[in-house]
């Protein structure tokens, strides 16, 4: 990607966590649904996210897209903006921070006034709350782009016609070095709980948790890791302060002595809340963002593991006491089958499993459908997922998704390059797809599709017509399912397959409000 260097602001790399919220008022007492004394379901008012600082890498390039689809009954009004925040620590490549010190949280220490590493923070806080990203209108995708490692995390808000739908993304290529290849993430929404299986404190790969406060108010933040032995002993993981309208890295190598491969990490919020996500990265085999898996659960589905993965690592971890033996399906083009010898796969309470189950897909697209015996032992899992061979291998992650309920957004899609994979183990499922106009310039354009129930299909998507930039696809559930997305962009870059995929979960662009003529006078005791 050759690119322009953008201001001290676009120019930052972004880390990302995302804030949340949502708000919508009730529909007009004179309104259809209120006539007739049904539920309305009205697009939300107000929503929020949070992107990460991209990269640490001086050789990163990264493209920030912003889009809202066109929702019907949405306010005719409104602003979707993304603004950099501040930054509480900044750590070199080598996981330190600018002073040379882990510091505790992996962090810098506050600097004097006089030091020049302290006039430098100083310097990136100044861009703090400035405009990075601005929405025009709904349906066209927004762009900006940025170069190198000075970045600040992102925090955005919209409301009116662009808060249903808002949804944001940021890619990353780095020519070379730890974590070299293609990274993407969405930015996503703040909460309170976020697990991620898939993690690493081993000497070969470089992890942060990136945490980002949207408040006003700073966040306190409890950090536990749990290796395949249970929860490792952690030194500085506990009340972690993040200040208001800010970002910290923390490095998990500094949370632990311990050395293990694959570690489940699970943030947990005591006060206020954060945006969340991990930044995996690995000496030899690139890296990407691992995002939070779907909440624990008896079922889960890892949706779209590309067709050419030579390579395929399942991390799982149950939080309870009990062990469990998860029942393995793969979602393929033809329907639901049974790895040979994967068919179960056992976890222990309490300790995380990994399981390398080789070239899954074998040349089809699939997804992976993990069922506890009944439902009864809720689990999180996600895959690492390797292309390519030798020394020109890259990596990826999938968690376990959310559904696609109503509809879902996947950003900076390209005519080539882009496959969108979508699943339906439960059920026969049809989908609108549309594809946004471009950023540059094009016309949307529609399609439909049928999704047989117990397969993964890679199905051709629209694209603009005279398509200039990128573009936003946009899947609507338009009956049966449950369906389950992911989408995987994807380029070569020195023979090295690069690649970054994402789960497309639903956007939560519409909220059913009740009756207000409805009896409430059960609440009232």
């Amino acid at each position: 990607m050759n690119r322009t260097t953008l201001s001290l602001i676009a120019g930052a790399t972004a880390l990302a966590a995302v804030t949340g919220f949502a708000a919508v008022s009730a529909p007009d007492p004179g309104s259809a649904e209120q006539r007739t004394g049904a539920a309305a379901t009205l697009p939300v008012e107000r929503t929020g996210l949070l992107c990460p600082r991209p990269s640490t890498s001086d050789l990163a390039e990264t493209t920030y897209t912003s889009f809202a689809p066109v929702t019907e009954g949405a306010d005719g009004k409104g602003t979707a903006v993304l603004r950099a925040a501040a930054q509480q620590s900044a750590p070199d490549d080598d996981g330190t921070s600018e002073d040379g010190k882990d510091g505790e949280n992996g962090a810098a220490d506050e600097k004097d006034e006089g030091d020049e590493k302290g006039e430098k923070d100083a310097a990136k806080d100044d861009t703090a709350g400035k405009p990075v990203l601005q929405l025009q209108e709904p349906g066209k995708p927004v762009t900006a782009e940025a170069d190198g490692a000075d970045a600040p995390a992102l925090v955005g808000t919209a409301d009116g016609r662009f808060a249903s739908g808002w949804t944001a993304q940021q890619t990353t290529e780095v020519a070379a070095g730890t974590g070299r290849g293609l990274q993407g993430v969405a930015c996503s929404a703040a909460d309170t709980q976020f697990w991620f299986p898939g993690a690493s404190t081993d000497g070969s790969r470089t992890d942060y948790i990136h945490l980002t406060n949207p408040d006003d108010s700073a966040a306190v933040v409890d950090i536990e890791l749990y290796g395949k032995d249970g929860e490792l002993e952690t030194t500085v993981g506990e009340g972690i302060t993040v200040k208001p309208r800010s970002a910290e890295p923390v490095l998990l190598s500094t949370l632990t002595a311990e050395k293990q491969t694959d570690v489940t990490v699970h943030v947990v919020v005591r006060s206020g809340r954060v945006g969340a996500a991990v930044q995996a990265l690995d000496d030899e085999t690139g890296g990407d963002w691992l995002p939070a898996s779907a909440d624990p659960s008896g079922r889960l589905v890892l949706p779209g593991i590309p067709k050419d993965a030579t390579a395929v690592r399942l991390i799982a971890f149950t939080p309870g006491d009990a062990d469990v033996d998860l029942k393995v399906r793969l979602a393929s083009p033809s329907g639901l089958i049974t790895p040979a010898g994967n068919e179960t796969l056992h976890v222990k309470g309490g300790m995380t499993a990994a399981f390398d189950l080789g070239d899954l897909t074998r040349g089809e697209a699939g997804s992976l459908v993990l069922t506890a015996p009944d439902g009864s032992v809720p689990v999180v899992a996600a895959v690492r997922v390797l292309r390519g061979e030798g020394g020109k291998q890259e990596s990826a992650f999938i968690p376990a998704a959310r559904p696609v309920e109503t509809r879902a957004t996947a950003l900076d899609n390209t005519a080539e390059g882009t496959t969108l994979s979508v699943t339906a183990p439960e059920g026969d499922a049809e989908i609108k797809v549309t594809a946004s106009a471009g950023t540059k310039g094009g016309t949307p354009q529609t399609k439909t599709y049928s999704i047989k129930s117990g397969t993964t299909q890679d199905i051709e998507a629209p694209v603009p017509a005279g398509l200039k930039g990128s573009y936003a696809l946009t899947v609507e559930t338009r009956a049966g399912g449950p369906v389950y997305a992911s989408r995987t962009l994807a380029s070569t870059e020195g023979g090295v397959p690069f690649f970054t995929v994402q789960p497309l979960p639903d956007d939560r662009g519409m909220v059913a409000v009740p009756d207000a003529s409805e009896n409430l006078s059960v609440l009232q005791r």
